[in-house]
């Protein structure tokens, strides 16, 4: 991933109209650290409840898609699956045989959004 959750928490926070002083003043958040993070040189917190209070301060609403993506984007760039995937044991078994598929056909961006869409819709 390359800056996917900085881009992500930024617009949260521009949505907000919160610069970032403002945001983390009234989060009690260290503006250097969440300019580090909004800019992709510090990597998203590995704690569930240091991203918790970044999201609520987001006003993201636990349980929503935007909250999924939020934890999802990152778990992905600290380089590791997100607990939801690991605690579904049937697609933890599957997931090697989807590995070695996506690696051994090398796929380019439309045949992943082909794959993408399949798995949607199946």
């Amino acid at each position: 991933m390359t800056g996917a959750f900085a881009k992500l928490f930024k617009e949260q926070r521009i949505r907000l109209d919160k610069t970032l002083r403002q945001f983390c003043a009234e989060n009690g958040f260290e503006p250097g650290n969440v300019s580090r993070l909004e800019r992709g040189l510090l990597p998203p917190p590995r704690s569930k409840e240091k991203l918790t209070r970044y999201a609520q301060a987001l006003g993201i609403e636990p349980g929503s898609d935007e909250w999924l993506e939020f934890f999802d984007l990152a778990a992905l760039e600290a380089g590791r699956l997100p607990k939801h995937v690991l605690d579904d044991q049937e697609v933890v078994q599957k997931l090697p045989v989807f590995f070695r598929t996506i690696r051994n056909r090398e796929m380019a961006g439309e045949d992943l959004d082909a794959l993408i869409e399949r798995i949607r819709r199946a």
